[in-house]
């Protein structure tokens, strides 16, 4: 399956789908996955990126072993809204991922998700270095957990229509 929308994803997914959220990044690749209840984001360790063909490969392995149904990954769109270098990248990540599977891939707005990931591990008193480990994959939960909740509204909506 190629791109596909939020909305879009609310009719293709059933109860008990696990959905990805992804923070990629030039070093690593952030990963968190939503519990069966698409309720929650929980965080997994991080990728270290070394090439394309092995990254996809270690990405593809464990969305497969997480079952996973969709991937929702960090757009990393300026915070005026321009789309810059790092935006072009994640698309073309995307579009290599695309000819390797069927999962969907969902683009999200990660402004300050990043941000939110280091006020959330300074807060839990996480040291420095700690910090540095996880917070791609604390992104990647923020990224995920937004998601998560605009699902839960549009399903809300659906429901009462």
């Amino acid at each position: 399956m190629a791109v596909s929308t939020i909305e879009e994803l609310v009719t293709s997914l059933s109860y008990g789908q696990l959905v990805a959220g992804l923070d990629l990044g030039t070093k690593t690749i952030g990963i968190a996955v939503s519990d069966l209840g698409m309720s929650f984001a929980h965080p997994r360790p991080v990728l270290k990126r070394r090439k394309f063909t092995l990254d996809a490969e270690e990405l593809l392995e464990l969305l497969q072993k997480e079952k996973v149904a969709a991937a929702v990954i960090g757009l990393p769109v300026n915070m005026d809204g321009s789309e810059g270098p790092r935006v072009q990248a994640t698309k073309a990540f995307v579009r290599n991922m695309e000819k390797l599977t069927d999962i969907p891939f969902i683009y999200w707005d990660e402004r300050l998700s990043t941000v939110a990931a280091e006020r959330a591990l300074i807060g839990m008193d996480v040291s420095r270095a700690k910090r540095a480990e996880r917070i791609d994959s604390a992104a990647a939960s923020f990224i995920l957990q937004g998601a998560l909740d605009r699902l839960h509204m549009l399903r809300r909506d659906e429901e009462q229509d």
